[in-house]
């Protein structure tokens, strides 16, 4: 694992349980006003990504980055297979193959602890999803040049927007935790410039841009 991939992956260990409780795990009056009205964006990426996946039933599907499971196991259970996860927290990995088991698509998924970056892509998947992951890579074009040459349909990505009070403040309590990486549209056109393998639509989604490859 390349060094400050060490401190995300640290950081991601201790909070995989506090992060899974925002997709309802922990179901607290608090906890979903929190979500509501703080989380808006997260919700926002989960339903357009699952709608994106469609149709889903036999297709594969890349989760990078994939935290508990939740858009996995979620692809899964409506038909998809067979689903890799990828994520450099342990926890995160145990917490994944816990709720697949329990949601019945064990079977269906697979998920293993890793650097993306470092980790052999042997296949093109018909979907990859990358939510809340670029927001702590130092490389953004690597990652999204390994993610396209991986997907054979769509992939999907997520990018946190700079600029605001919102941002400034996740910067601020971030700043002792693990480095992260704010982004404006200017910077993500750019990324996403001069791309021959697929058509891009970047959109602005509450507090991220979402961003659709559609491949060609």
């Amino acid at each position: 694992m390349r060094p400050g991939h060490a401190t995300v992956s640290e950081f991601f260990d201790s909070y995989a349980c506090e992060f899974d409780s925002i997709y309802g795990t922990r179901n607290t009056l608090l906890n979903r006003l929190i979500n509501k009205y703080f989380r808006r964006s997260m919700r926002l990426r989960f339903q357009r990504t699952i709608q994106g996946c469609d149709p889903i039933q036999e297709r594969s599907v890349l989760d990078i980055g994939c935290g508990p499971g939740h858009y996995a196991i979620t692809l899964a259970r409506n038909g998809a297979q067979p689903v890799l996860g990828i994520d450099f927290a342990e926890e995160m990995i145990n917490l994944a193959k816990k709720h697949a088991q329990q949601a019945g698509v064990a079977d269906r998924c697979l998920f293993t602890l890793g650097d993306f970056l470092e980790y052999p892509i042997n296949e093109r998947y018909d979907y990859a999803i990358v939510m809340g992951f670029m927001d702590y890579m130092a490389d953004p074009r690597a990652v999204i040049d390994k993610v396209l040459l991986a997907t054979r349909r769509q992939a999907f990505f997520s990018f946190p927007v700079a600029g605001g009070i919102l941002a400034w403040q996740r910067k601020m309590r971030y700043q002792r935790r693990c480095e992260l990486f704010l982004y404006t549209a200017g910077q993500l056109y750019e990324l996403f410039s001069d791309r021959p393998d697929g058509t891009v639509k970047i959109q602005r989604i509450a507090r991220d841009f979402f961003v659709t490859v559609t491949m060609q």
